[in-house]
């Protein structure tokens, strides 16, 4: 009996897959993993991508946070898959609304790549040492919102597009330094472009950051006994918890929030944060519980109920009357 005969009966498994993916260098490098782990798992199975352009893809000169939040990356995907026309979408966890439409379920979300900030610079080694009035390129309130209140002296300016075109804007002397996710840049074998890592306390992730989800349209059990292998445990559980805090607290692209969870020797821990993206008002927590296989949407709650403590909503309501800007 063969892996895929022993997953699930040759006469309910599917043949063919078809993967929705947005077209960018690094969408498809995710998309294409998914699809060479299938190839592995499944000889036989027939997988091919289908390569779209969303909203959020057509709109990269606009802040997100301006024209509809991180949804725009997602909502031509899912509609594939509604129509028939894909099977599966491959997305980045952190680009996926935590309030998926009726009819969509996340079936498995992959190892966790280094969740951290990366800072890329030609001439300076970190933030710390960028000179007073540098000008820092950054796509992120979260991140944005971070650095300012770290080291309030430099500009932080909008940077939007690709990885590369964001590495050549840097190249070209707009900014003397940029934030990306390192998950990106070494998934795209530009590790060597990463001058200093942020540590989780200089820049908390945001939630999902790093790890890779496959959505399908609910019921469809073949799919999910295809992709079970694909669904790394932990990861999953600790990204369900950052999107139960971010769930609890409303956060979107609009919103500076952060959320990293990770379990270590037996004990789950989740970090978190919502400021002004001026830096000025931050409210951080973190909490810590014993892992328990069911435990990761209270762990999440318990961070935002913290973060509540320490004057969250407030931030969120003065955000909401555009004063935190």
């Amino acid at each position: 009996m063969t892996l895929r005969e022993e997953c699930f009966p040759v006469a309910s498994a599917p043949s063919r897959i078809v993967i929705a993916t947005r077209q960018s260098a690094l969408a498809l490098w995710q998309a294409e993993h998914v699809k060479a782990r299938l190839e592995s798992l499944y000889p036989g199975l027939e997988v091919s991508l289908l390569g779209m352009t969303t909203e959020g893809d057509r709109r990269l000169g606009s802040s997100l946070a301006k024209i509809g939040g991180k949804g725009l990356f997602v909502k031509e995907l899912e509609a594939a898959l509604m129509s028939g026309e894909a099977d599966l979408a491959v997305h980045s966890m952190k680009d996926v609304p935590v309030n998926l439409p009726d009819g969509f379920v996340i079936a498995a979300i992959g190892v966790r790549e280094d969740p951290r900030d990366a800072f890329v610079s030609v001439h300076h080694a970190s933030p710390e040492a960028l000179p007073l009035g540098a000008v820092v390129g950054t796509s992120s309130l979260r991140r944005e919102a971070q650095l300012r209140a770290r080291l309030p002296g430099l500009r932080v300016q909008p940077l939007r597009g690709n990885v590369q075109t964001r590495l050549r804007k840097l190249d070209e002397g707009e900014y003397h330094g940029v934030i990306l996710a390192s998950a990106g840049l070494k998934r795209l074998g530009l590790e060597a472009r990463i001058t200093s890592l942020l540590s989780l306390e200089q820049s908390i992730p945001a939630v999902g950051q790093g790890a890779i989800g496959i959505e399908t349209r609910a019921g469809r059990e073949d799919l999910a006994a295809l992709l079970a292998p694909l669904n790394h445990g932990e990861t999953a559980w600790c990204v369900y918890a950052e999107r139960s805090l971010s769930r609890r607290l409303l956060g979107s692209c609009t919103t500076p929030l952060a959320g990293f969870a990770r379990i270590e020797a037996g004990e789950a821990r989740i970090s978190a944060l919502v400021a002004t993206p001026d830096g000025l008002r931050v409210a951080r927590t973190e909490q810590r519980a014993p892992w328990s296989a069911g435990g990761a949407q209270a762990l999440g709650e318990a961070a935002a109920a913290a973060l509540e403590r320490d004057g969250a909503r407030e931030i969120l309501a003065s955000l909401e009357a555009g004063g935190g800007a």
